[in-house]
């Protein structure tokens, strides 16, 4: 079931998180990221972040550092948003785009050898 306030702030912290990240700490972070989805709990108190990163191999090491620096993170991020809770931050590692070129390229190999 969709919960509209939910998606809402959702959507609020993926842009503020975003800009978070990229300017206070892209000098920490061994490969660029990207914020690909943030998941809020239905009572606005804890949020899953999805992260990819450019180096697939550096995910799990990204992951690592921002978990370590959520607290710091949630407090730049309570100054910039209007809510009564900042949820409590969880930062996962986003496999999905590796899934989707490991899927490209079953497909490219199965293409040249129907050829």
């Amino acid at each position: 079931m969709s919960h509209p306030r939910s998606e809402r702030v959702a959507g609020l912290l993926r842009r503020e998180l975003a800009s978070i990240v990229q300017r206070e700490m892209e000098q920490e972070l061994p490969s660029l990221i990207s914020i690909t989805d943030v998941e809020v709990s239905r009572d606005l108190s804890h949020a899953k972040v999805y992260v990819s990163a450019l180096e697939i191999e550096h995910g799990a090491e990204i992951t690592q550092l921002l978990n370590e620096a959520s607290p710091q993170i949630r407090h730049e991020l309570a100054g910039r948003v209007r809510l009564r809770l900042v949820p409590t931050l969880r930062f996962l590692h986003d496999t999905s785009s590796e899934s989707g070129q490991r899927i490209e390229q079953l497909l490219a190999a199965s293409r040249r050898k129907s050829d």
